[in-house]
């Protein structure tokens, strides 16, 4: 709870459904006090009906691709605070992003295209100085609060898009989530789901989430893996799974 992830995506890798599917898993478990929210920004109005049609229990934002940059941003703006005031309720609140790129070009043609980017300036990418500060401090906002609730943020983020914009909004997320989840198309291509390079993948500081035991036995499996090409090593690792009912029986399970 309070973590902040990062689903790095290149285009056609699996994302969208990805995320889809983990809505799906947390609405499942029918906690009482788990808030599931899905925020959609700039995204296909096919997938916005779609993530209705599938998650009739969650609290949907979403604004489609036919809006204004400044639509976007205040919809996320909303969407966060509403978390907040959730969170200062005692609800541990889950919010899933797609996307924090989307997001972020968003902030930057609000800024750039209007008087207030005047004397600014740009950073690498085409991206106006300053114009990422609010992203950042909307992504920040998931922490794990002692007196009250929980925010936990997943977003994804685009790369390989042959956009220079994007590459640097990506390297200025990089590294201020607590876990990434990488995506590689090359493992997509072979249909393997989750098309995940478990290699690049990762959460910060595991040894405080994890049990010794537990931890000890996932450095077994990735040792075992590590000799395999990424999209082997994922089959690999599906196939193991797939033997149990859930990851913590499987855990049990392995020697060592």
């Amino acid at each position: 709870r309070g973590q902040r992830g990062l689903i790095v995506s290149p285009p056609r890798s699996g994302k969208t459904t990805l995320l889809l599917h983990m809505a799906q898993a947390v609405q499942d478990r029918h906690e009482e006090h788990l808030h599931l929210i899905v925020l959609l920004v700039d995204e296909r109005p096919e997938e916005v009906t779609e993530f209705r049609r599938q998650l009739p229990e969650a609290e949907i934002y979403a604004s489609s691709n036919d809006e204004s940059p400044r639509n976007h941003c205040r919809l996320a703006e909303l969407c966060i605070e509403r978390a907040k005031r959730l969170v200062e309720d005692g609800q541990h609140v889950f919010i899933l992003m797609d996307s924090i790129t989307r997001l972020a070009r968003a902030y930057n043609n609000n800024v750039g295209g209007g008087k207030k980017s005047r004397g600014r300036g740009y950073q690498s990418g085409g991206i106006v100085a300053g114009a990422l500060e609010m992203p950042r401090r909307l992504f920040a906002a998931a922490r794990n609060t002692r007196e009250a609730g929980s925010l936990t943020i997943i977003a994804t983020a685009l790369i390989q898009t042959n956009s220079k914009a994007d590459e640097a909004i990506f390297q200025e997320f990089k590294g201020t989530g607590n876990m990434e989840l990488v995506l590689d198309r090359r493992i997509a291509e072979q249909y393997v789901y989750p098309a995940a390079d478990i290699f690049k993948s990762g959460t910060r500081r595991e040894e405080l989430i994890l049990p010794e035991m537990s931890l000890k036995k996932i450095y077994m499996v990735r040792r075992g893996l590590a000799g395999h090409k990424p999209v082997e090593a994922m089959e690999r690792l599906l196939f193991f799974m797939r033997k149990f009912p859930s990851n913590a029986q499987m855990l049990l399970e392995i020697k060592g």
